[in-house]
């Protein structure tokens, strides 16, 4: 068992786990580490900025105009996003130390209600980690809350922009490894000149196949790895662009004034603008390192960049700058051409290592946002293994990391050239940055309550800037920029027709759930069979009786002693804590021993309770019962689960019993119940599970018809299931599956008798498997006997029935024959007496 095992089997919560040692040391240490993972592909920037800015038909003239305003470019786009937006701003409205896209969004479904997600209730937001800033609301926010409830498709709009940004960083992950990797190991070509395209093509997929073996080890071992060779990386670029600066042109400072990008445009014109698709390709993984929070702290993310990245960065562009002004012929060579010749092969393995560690920013990056968009239900789920004990967001996904792997090497076999490559990136990038911009924007003014004005303003600086550079990638979308808009759409088209597909099954349960009322309806019948043991059935409705239990009660003949129903449901917070995990309620009278246990999650929250979930599950029920039985004595509760916000029947499982104030009241009836429940849970526990299979309707469109029948039932069968995402024990486990059939009314249907046809022997299995299976057979074999001898007393009362059907067809046809002789004796001596008359 590894030590992150370790740490979730003590229960340790996500918050706890982010606060081991906050010291001084801890926060220099994690800032060194995040030099490995999060700015390895800022970074390595400098390999293909100016090669791919001076591609295509601009070219340089005899002047420095031209370098100096690319320069200029460079710095101040570099100072304005990358320092004074991402650090200074876009960091500080992390979630609970949580960046990205749908960090963003999550705190603005927390504070205006645009959740997406079903289940989202009221006492939710009495969780310690769904804070709110500023109680009061000011104008702009009221009235942007209310556009929002009064449109829901705003809410709809805003969902699919998130999707698309986040679409689009996840693109970011499949160009980043292949652009650096082969922007490196292409300088090899300057000291081997015969060496062939396709060889350099072959080494670079081998490093890429290499780097993502490596990410199994996880983020906090990559990091030590990877750490001092992106420090070696920038304090290398930073001494050689001293060195330049000072060996080729000292004039290079002055491009640090602005005046110069207004010359270079001026100049240059049109073929200038286009050409600031290469320049923003210095801003290539700001996004990642604002999505990276998690894995570590933003107060060491933000002195690992402005101690160190930034000026480095600043000195290596400066310096080959100051290259190129005298060196015009080595435009595409320009970064290996700098180099002084007698560190060049030290330098060239820096780089090369250098560019595999810039590829980590993004496939991390990718990592949480993947995992993110699971928890909220617009992926399909996937293994998430936490690699670190002490810090939660360091996580590795299996699936991914090796799709992420395919496609990198698809686009580096297929394209070949940086400078393609360059322009795909481009576009990503600003992409992302502007929807970032466009949220920020949201954040500000309903989650910061600030005014109007500064989100204008914050909106119409940083975004004019982003626009500028995404209409110039968007000139090259023939020359490589269709790549990103493809696989952002197919990304997009996935999660939306997942998120579309898991909403209307949900809508579907929660129209078909049977009420309370209808099962006390059902009286003493629920307590005839009840076999010992507990059964908990996971459903995901947080109110009612799920369908699956009404069929169950009506068809099954025997369930549990002790009935818990499972609701495990994310809320828009990034982790709960473990205390405040379970929700327990009562369902139904007390002598029915029926509960509801509500399991709340964070989006970054690890989802297998692998670490005794049924013992901490009883402990929180009998908890409940005492506490209950102290509240109320004399039992009078018929329904505890109606009022959720009632504190009286509502328990929140919490291990602080010495703030228990407990009246000297007499409980033993809770006591007794207790006991029962604890003799349960030694008998066995029973996991059911209800599946369900959507299918659109007859009168849907084509469109509705594809996503649900083929891509949603493709990626339903083929993701993980919810019995290995909630780690159910098989042994333990009984499978309740319908049969598929056409919907009529609904986009799921679940047909019963399908259902239930064949659960007796699997509900048997069950049983024997949680060692009832002497008492369980017994009880099984009664009613198998008694349903015998009443099928056959069936069968002869009907026998019966037909023998005196038949009986009495006999009489009646007698009847009516001997009424027919009757009428022919009549009509013969009619006939004789009129004879005897003539």
């Amino acid at each position: 068992m590894n030590r992150s095992e370790e740490f979730v089997e003590q229960g340790i919560c996500q918050r706890n786990l982010k606060r081991v040692s906050c010291t001084s040391t801890t926060v220099l240490i994690l800032a060194y580490q995040s030099l490995g993972v999060v700015y390895g592909d800022l970074s390595t920037s400098p390999l293909y900025v100016y090669k791919t800015t001076f591609s295509g038909k601009f070219s340089l003239h005899e002047d420095d105009e031209e370098i100096f305003g690319v320069f200029s470019f460079i710095f101040w786009t570099f100072t304005l996003i990358a320092l004074f937006k991402y650090v200074l701003i876009v960091m500080s409205a992390d979630d609970n130390g949580e960046g990205g896209t749908f960090a963003l969004y999550s705190l603005l479904c927390r504070h205006a209600r645009l959740s997406v997600l079903p289940n989202q209730e009221s006492i939710d937001e009495k969780l310690s980690a769904y804070v709110t800033v500023g109680s009061n609301d000011t104008r702009q926010s009221s009235t942007l809350k209310l556009i929002f409830e009064k449109h829901p498709r705003f809410c709809e709009a805003l969902l699919v922009f998130v999707l698309l940004g986040t679409s689009m960083a996840i693109g970011d992950g499949v160009l980043t490894p292949a652009i650096s990797v082969l922007s490196a190991v292409s300088g090899i070509k300057l000291k081997i000149t015969e060496l062939h395209d396709n060889y350099v093509v072959i080494i670079s997929c081998v490093i890429l196949v290499g780097l993502f073996s490596l990410q199994h080890h996880g983020t906090h071992r990559v990091a030590f790895m990877f750490a001092p060779i992106v420090t070696a990386w920038l304090l290398c670029i930073s001494g050689i662009g001293i060195y330049n600066i000072f060996h080729w042109n000292p004039r290079i400072f002055h491009a640090l004034s602005p005046v110069y990008m207004f010359k270079f445009l001026r100049t240059t014109g049109v073929e200038g603008w286009v050409s600031l698709g290469g320049v923003v390709l210095s801003m290539t993984g700001v996004e990642a390192m604002f999505a990276n929070l998690g894995h570590f702290s933003p107060l060491s993310i933000k002195i690992a960049f402005t101690f160190l990245v930034y000026p480095s960065l600043i000195l290596a562009y400066m310096g080959e700058a100051a290259f190129l002004s005298k060196h015009h012929e080595d435009i595409q060579r320009s970064f290996y051409k700098a180099i002084p010749e007698a560190v060049f092969w030290p330098v060239f393995i820096v780089a090369t290592f250098a560019a595999v560690v810039g590829s980590q920013a993004a496939i991390s990056a990718t990592f949480s946002l993947i995992s993110q968009c699971c928890a909220l239900n617009c992926f399909p789920h996937v293994k998430v293994v936490h690699t670190s004990s002490k810090i939660y967001g360091q996580i590795y996904i299996p699936e991914v990391n090796w799709m992420l792997m395919c496609l990198c090497l698809a686009v580096t076999i297929g394209l070949r050239d940086t400078n393609m490559m360059g322009h795909a990136y481009g576009l990503a990038v600003t992409t992302v940055m502007f929807m970032t911009t466009c949220l920020m924007a949201l954040v500000m003014i309903i989650v910061w309550k600030k005014k109007m004005i500064s989100s204008i303003a914050f909106l119409v600086f940083f975004g004019s800037i982003e626009l500028l550079y995404v209409s110039a990638c968007i000139n090259k979308i023939p020359e490589g920029g269709w790549i990103p808009i493809v696989l952002s759409l197919i990304f997009m088209a996935v999660m939306y027709i997942w998120n579309y597909g898991t909403l209307k099954k949900h809508q579907f349960d929660v129209e078909n759930k049977v009420s309370m009322d209808r099962i006390v309806a059902l009286g003493p019948s629920l307590g005839m069979v009840r076999v010992p043991g507990i059964g908990l059935i996971y459903t995901n409705l947080t109110n009612g009786v799920p369908a699956v239990f009404g069929h169950f009660v009506t068809n099954l003949p025997a369930f549990h002693q002790v009935l818990v129903f499972i609701c495990v449901k994310c809320v828009q917070v990034p982790y709960v804590r473990e205390v405040e995990r379970l929700l327990i309620t009562r369902m139904g009278p007390k002598e029915y021993s029926m509960f509801r246990c509500i399991l709340r999650y964070g989006y970054k929250d690890l989802l297998q309770e692998n670490y005794d979930f049924e013992n901490k599950l009883v402990s929180g029920i009998v908890q409940f019962v005492e506490i209950e039985e102290e509240c109320d004595p004399r039992g009078t509760s018929t329904d505890c689960f109606r009022d959720m916000d009632n504190t009286e029947h509502t328990f929140i499982n919490s291990n602080q019993e010495d703030n228990m104030v407990r009246p000297s009241c007499d409980f033993q009836a809770g006591k007794d119940e207790s006991l029962q429940i604890l003799n349960a849970k030694e008998s066995g526990v029973a996991y059911i599970l209800g599946h369900s299979y959507a299918k659109s309707k007859k009168s849907s469109s084509v469109l509705k018809k594809m996503a649900i029948d083929i891509v949603y039932t493709f990626l339903s069968k083929n993701c993980r299931g919810p019995d290995v995402a909630l780690n159910v024990p098989h042994t333990s486990l009984l499978e309740v599956a319908p049969k598929r059939r056409a919907a009529a009314r609904g986009l799921s249907k679940t047909d019963p008798r399908g259902m239930f046809c064949a659960g007796c022997y699997s509900a048997q299995g069950a049983l024997q498997r949680t060692g009832l299976a002497k008492q369980t057979r017994e009880k099984l074999d009664e009613i198998r006997k008694f349903e015998e001898a009443r099928l056959a007393k069936e069968a002869a009362l009907a026998a019966a029935e037909m023998e005196k059907a038949k009986c009495k067809a006999a009489i009646e046809a007698a009847e009516m024959a001997e009424k027919e002789a009757h009428r022919w004796k009549h009509a013969e001596m009619m006939a004789r007496r009129e004879a005897k008359e003539k």
